[in-house]
């Protein structure tokens, strides 16, 4: 029986606990992520067997591709006949290249796959993003030049900080007018949900100060066993280098002990694409969309 309900904070140690069998790298398997931007999609969540279920019905009735361990056969089986039960076809996204041989043997001839690039991952060496070495980094050398130049300070995130980058993560919401931005809306839950609950959810941030005041602030945590993922970046633009000191001097601070870091998403927007590019990631992670007839 599938039995789909809101995420709770009281979920995270059964959820983490499968999330941990599949290893997954992308950042839709994340604890943290799920419980902090669930109001974006409206997603629910459950459990079934041994296997963690995430669905969206916001915009169609969407799965998550399962983590955990299992038959995955019947399980399959078992959400087709949910969504059948639901006037609905079956859609499962984040289905990664090397698991679609499961549907060809399960079930050939009757899914088609698709894939959007917006919804890749960025995954970056975390050894690249630290010291930002060779002639590929050599404008990104030269923006934190700039940025030294400044009064400024690092330091990782305590919840001294808290009140300080929520007020500043406000103001570029407002300056923006992102009030009619429903993506905006739901960071800024995110973004209070996770300070709100910052330690409860194991999380790593680092703010970055000039001249005493807020520059710019990050938040991070483990994804798997050897990846981290940037949950939340944002940067004064109006300071040369900001950006790229904030992410470096987290990487630098957070990431040791990691082999890559996960920048996320660029959502199909041409800005945040050329940026996440420009940091000169070792691969994309490709997340398809399994679709029955």
């Amino acid at each position: 029986m599938l039995d789909f309900r809101k995420i709770e904070l009281s979920d995270k140690e059964w959820i983490n606990s499968l999330l941990k069998k599949s290893d997954f790298m992308g950042c839709e398997y994340s604890f943290a992520n799920n419980f902090a931007w669930h109001r974006l999609y409206e997603t629910k969540i459950c459990r079934y067997k041994d296997f963690y279920i995430s669905c969206s019905d916001k915009y169609g009735l969407r799965f998550t591709y399962p983590a955990g361990e299992g038959d995955r056969k019947e399980l399959f089986i078992t959400l087709r006949k949910y969504a059948e039960e639901r006037n609905s076809p079956l859609l499962i996204s984040s289905v990664l290249p090397e698991n679609i041989a499961l549907f060809e043997e399960y079930f050939p001839g009757e899914f088609t796959v698709s894939n959007d690039k917006a919804d890749f991952d960025y995954i970056y060496l975390a050894e690249n993003l630290r010291s930002l070495k060779g002639k590929k980094y050599h404008g990104k050398r030269n923006h934190l030049n700039r940025f030294y130049e400044n009064n400024w300070m690092y330091k990782s995130l305590t919840d001294a900080d808290f009140d300080d980058c929520i007020a500043f993560a406000a103001k570029s919401y407002n300056d923006n007018n992102s009030y009619d931005s429903e993506s905006s809306v739901a960071e800024q839950f995110a973004i209070n949900t996770f300070f709100n609950y910052y330690n409860e959810l194991n999380l790593m941030g680092g703010v970055l100060r000039v001249d005493g005041k807020i520059a710019g602030f990050t938040i991070g945590s483990r994804i798997n066993s050897d990846t981290m993922d940037t949950h939340i970046e944002k940067a004064e633009s109006g300071i040369n280098g900001a950006y790229t000191a904030i992410m470096n001097e987290f990487a630098k601070d957070a990431s040791v002990g990691f082999t890559y870091i996960n920048r996320e998403e660029d959502m199909g927007i041409e800005g945040l694409r050329k940026s996440k590019r420009s940091y000169c990631p070792e691969f994309q992670i490709v997340k398809n969309v399994v679709a029955f007839k």
